[in-house]
């Protein structure tokens, strides 16, 4: 027994350090932080909540906070149920090298930088150099302005968000397709149940309490709606759909070294996130599978 706790140490030090250590900094929400003389000399702000009522009182601010709730839904949504339509796939084939194929290349994309995606998405969607677009001038069509248009921006964002983490999503529902029972298909096929019918009845029922886990663990992103790639894919034209909270706070924020409102927004998001995973156990708790 001391071994094991001898072996947890090292992670217990990690987040002791980088996760609990970092939590004094959260006064500087409270202050009017000086980056020269430190957190120390820095005053307090006056109201206390000047900060906060910045971040509330911005005419953008309802703006953020629906463009940050609408894409991170888009991708809850989007990110979950293709990848588990995929395991599910993958768990049905019986061609072994098919399988491993497929999985191969759908995974890849995760490894690939957002940048490198951005790069991939204007060779297919630029208005002017677009693949596509090449091909709908060719046809006698209209180019369509994928990456500047209010109407599209969003659907870009989710697409290349959900083609990229596809495959690496379908791996956890895999894992935990692997641990069904064996004999529960052999019972039901012997049963007369078709594929459909073990997988509505056997597989999906047997991962359920894997997807009600990442659903809550998501839940308490709700407010990330993914600042890299935002940040790197969006443009002045499409700020009114694709401006979220992270991107405006870097912004208004770091960019003009006030790291007062900065730290504010994010101490407002963590305690939105926490409302959210509170309210979403307690749901999943009707089913049986609250995380606690």
């Amino acid at each position: 027994m001391r071994l094991l706790y001898l072996m947890m140490l090292p992670g217990l030090v990690y987040y002791f350090v980088f996760k609990y250590v970092p939590m004094y900094g959260v006064i500087i929400a409270f202050k009017d932080y000086d980056i020269v003389g430190g957190l120390g000399a820095s005053s307090w702000a006056d109201p206390w909540y000047s900060h906060f009522r910045f971040f509330f009182e911005s005419p953008y601010f309802e703006q953020l906070i629906t463009n940050t709730f609408l894409i991170s839904l888009y991708k809850l949504v989007w990110g979950m149920l293709p990848s588990i339509l995929v395991a599910i796939l993958l768990h049905e084939g019986r061609i072994l090298w098919l399988n491993r194929m497929v999985q191969t290349l759908s995974y890849m994309p995760h490894f690939l930088s957002w940048v490198i995606i951005y790069g991939i998405a204007i060779a297919f969607l630029s208005e002017s150099s677009g693949l596509l677009n090449r091909w709908l001038t060719e046809g006698g069509l209209d180019t369509i302005p994928f990456m500047t248009s209010t109407e599209l921006f969003r659907g870009v964002l989710v697409s290349t968000d959900m083609w990229k983490d596809l495959g690496w999503g379908a791996i956890i529902y895999l894992a935990a397709m692997s641990a069904i029972d064996p004999t529960l298909y052999e019972a039901a096929r012997m049963d007369g149940a078709g594929r459909l019918r073990r997988i509505w009845h056997i597989t999906l029922p047997g991962i359920r309490n894997v997807i009600v886990l990442l659903l809550i663990l998501r839940m308490g992103h709700m407010l990330d709606a993914g600042f890299e790639q935002i940040y790197i894919m969006y443009n002045v034209q499409v700020y009114p759909v694709a401006d979220i909270i992270d991107t405006w706070v870097y912004r208004v924020g770091l960019e003009q070294l006030n790291f007062s409102l900065a730290t504010a927004v994010g101490l407002f998001k963590s305690a939105i996130g926490l409302v959210l995973v509170v309210m979403a156990n307690q749901l999943a708790r009707r089913w049986g599978n609250s995380l606690w």
